[in-house]
């Protein structure tokens, strides 16, 4: 029997070396609400044009809702509405500003690279058992020990809207084995009798959740009748570390037909973010 408990909340009020302590103890750190309300708020509000009439914003749940069937990644409706999500300058931008790349910087010591692959995350009722299953991105994305996730959430998530949790200390325990299983990305990892205590809370507008490669985490189930929960996510690790190329395509640009860079760029105002890794020199 699992169990669950609420999260460590760290603050960037804190010494840096007691966050990366908390972190190299814990494999994950959480902040609440470190984000800006008003950055999450224009995101999200950019996402919810793109995946209409599917879904939209509801006053009375204050949460985006499902208007449509239920679906999840890979899905017909999702890959139509996946590339116009990705197309988003701001959504692509969102992971550079100074703020969030100073919190990325302080949990490292060091100057870090941005991944390339910017993820939207859809999770609508309706699909239950079709959730993220238990993984390790170390495996997933053939991350080494400086890699981590960066997961923000843009509305409130409580739980029936199916929260992210992660498995504390599992990092400490290496790359698990892997099996076949339902649910985005499709695999799920091996979990020790002895891991029953996973740690989740509701997350509120702009917390942010930042997790080491080979932390264990995974999705609750999206058990409302109606809400969708939407965020986002990257990944993040010390400048030069090795990065596997398939980390600079698009999210599920490899399945998709035309989702590449060409198409994700061409309306874009600024410059600046295009092909910003080609001289990065850690891809292998």
């Amino acid at each position: 029997m699992s169990e669950k408990l609420p999260y460590s909340v760290s603050s960037m009020a804190e010494d840096p070396s007691s966050l990366r302590a908390r972190f190299e103890e814990q494999g994950y750190l959480f902040f609440r609400r470190y984000v800006a309300a008003e950055d999450c708020a224009q995101l999200l509000q950019d996402i919810l044009a793109q995946v209409e009439p599917h879904i939209g914003w509801s006053d009375i749940e204050q949460a985006p809702v499902l208007r449509g069937s239920p679906f999840f990644e890979t899905d017909p409706v999702w890959d139509q509405l996946y590339p116009r999500i990705q197309s988003l300058e701001p959504f692509h931008r969102f992971f550079h500003t100074p703020q969030v790349q100073n919190l990325m910087e302080t949990v490292t010591g060091k100057p870090v690279f941005v991944y390339p692959m910017k993820m939207a995350r859809i999770s609508t009722p309706g699909k239950i058992g079709y959730e993220t299953p238990p993984h390790q991105d170390a495996h997933s994305h053939h991350a080494g020990p400086t890699m981590a996730g960066i997961w923000v959430a843009l509305h409130d998530v409580r739980q029936e809207m199916g929260r992210v949790m992660v498995l504390p200390g599992s990092h400490k325990r290496g790359v698990r084995p892997v099996f076949e299983t339902q649910g985005v990305g499709g695999v799920q990892c091996e979990i020790y009798p002895d891991e029953t205590c996973w740690h989740v809370s509701d997350y509120e507008q702009g917390d942010v959740l930042i997790f080491h490669s080979a932390t264990v985490h995974k999705a609750e189930p999206n058990t409302a009748d109606s809400v969708v929960r939407l965020s986002v996510d990257t990944r993040f690790c010390d400048y030069g570390a090795p990065v596997f190329s398939t980390n600079i395509e698009p999210h599920h640009g490899w399945r998709i037909e035309g989702l590449d860079w060409d198409s994700i760029y061409q309306d874009w105002r600024s410059p600046d973010l295009r092909y910003y890794w080609t001289d990065y020199p850690g891809l292998f």
